[in-house]
């Protein structure tokens, strides 16, 4: 009987970097709930251009089985956070494979031993670069359509590492809301803390005008989610890579900006349809016809699902009703246009600010992620 040939092989060159982006695009056809993520931000995170590469040190794996590609990781030390959380640990991310444990270990092995090398003496992931992006393994919900911006993996992913040694770390929670068709309660102080606090909604008659404060967002998001799991800074690089990656298609009525009596900027809330189903169908490529799927679900008009991709308060304004400003703009344009539910994003479960944001919603839980550990 012919041995089974496992390799893990650093990716060189063009050919190895396509295999490795395209490489989920085969382990999940057909399946109806995983959402790959778009293609160009993926050459851009994995390319030698991402500005992440400042103060990181990264390699990527794939497993051969047999010579086919059978699995991908990313290897990743966040310097900055090892610096800032006093510890040694090398991150995995990208991780996708065939359902066999050896394949799944050859990935992590792999990971280990180049973090080994850089002094690494603890493994955590799935995790990327920054906050900014996929991270969390699946654990629950695996029956729901996860949204875009998020991992989506086979139930053996979380089986294969427990096997392995890894325990939880942290979890991310993430519910569902009905958006209720009469205006709640609580509401009504709106007006009140408006001008208790000196705190108002920012309104633009454009995106492009709204688009002026994408920086002074990001910034906000560095103070308010300092404290926050494995969390660094990002760069002025990579804010200005961020801001015009994603402000462009943001749509004005579902971002909500809470400024002060200085017109600065204390606290956002980004949402934007829901468009799983069409970044699947267009197989995370915009050009050339992917657009075709994209367009409608980026309307109100055909997509009555928004998803929560950021919210974030300066700290001295997280108890002085900001969030209540946000959430009530974001309701009363929800209504207009017939928006009927809101995917929040994953949410730390430890950090109950911003859980008990939630607490007189009609919300429900929807799927759960979490960052493993293990020593090494």
């Amino acid at each position: 009987m012919k041995k089974t040939s496992i390799s893990a092989v650093p990716v060189q060159g063009k050919k190895m970097l396509r295999e490795f982006i395209e490489f989920p695009l085969k382990l999940y056809k057909g399946s109806d709930k995983w959402v790959p993520a778009f293609e160009d931000d993926e050459y851009t995170s994995l390319g030698p251009k991402n500005a992440s590469l400042e103060f990181c040190e990264r390699e990527l794996y794939l497993v051969y089985k047999d010579g086919q590609v059978a699995g991908r990781v990313a290897a990743i030390v966040n310097h900055h956070a090892n610096e800032k959380w006093n510890e040694n640990t090398v991150r995995f991310g990208w991780i996708d494979f065939i359902e066999d444990f050896e394949v799944a270990k050859s990935l992590i092995d792999a990971v280990i031993s180049w973090g080994k090398e850089r002094g690494a003496t603890k493994i955590k992931g799935p995790l990327g670069f920054t906050d900014m992006d996929r991270e969390g393994l699946l654990v629950e919900g695996f029956e729901n359509e996860s949204p875009f911006t998020v991992i989506y993996n086979y139930p053996y992913y979380g089986e294969y590492l427990e096997r392995m040694g890894f325990t939880k770390d942290v979890d991310w929670t993430q519910r569902i809301m009905d958006i209720p068709a009469e205006m709640p309660p609580m509401f009504q102080f709106a007006d009140k803390i408006s001008q208790r606090y000196g705190i108002r909604i920012y309104t633009a008659s454009s995106l492009k005008k709204m688009a002026k404060r994408g920086r002074e967002m990001f910034h906000v998001l560095n103070e308010a989610f300092a404290g926050l799991y494995e969390y660094t800074k990002l760069s002025q690089e990579q804010i200005d890579g961020y801001v015009k990656q994603y402000v462009p298609v943001l749509n004005k009525d579902l971002v909500a900006f809470v400024v002060n009596d200085k017109d600065e900027l204390v606290g956002f809330t980004v949402t934007m349809p829901h468009i799983s189903a069409a970044v699947r169908k267009a197989k995370g490529r915009i050009f050339p016809f992917g657009w075709i799927h994209l367009l409608p679900a980026l309307s109100p008009k055909h997509n009555d699902t928004t998803e929560a991709l950021l919210i974030g308060i300066l700290p001295e304004y997280q108890a002085k009703g900001a969030a209540l400003l946000m959430f009530k703009y974001l309701m009363e344009n929800y209504q207009r246009l017939g928006i009927k539910h809101m995917l929040m994003n994953p949410q730390l479960e430890e950090n109950h600010k911003v859980q008990t944001l939630w607490d007189n919603f009609d919300t429900r839980q929807y799927q759960r992620r979490r960052s493993y550990v293990m020593d090494i």
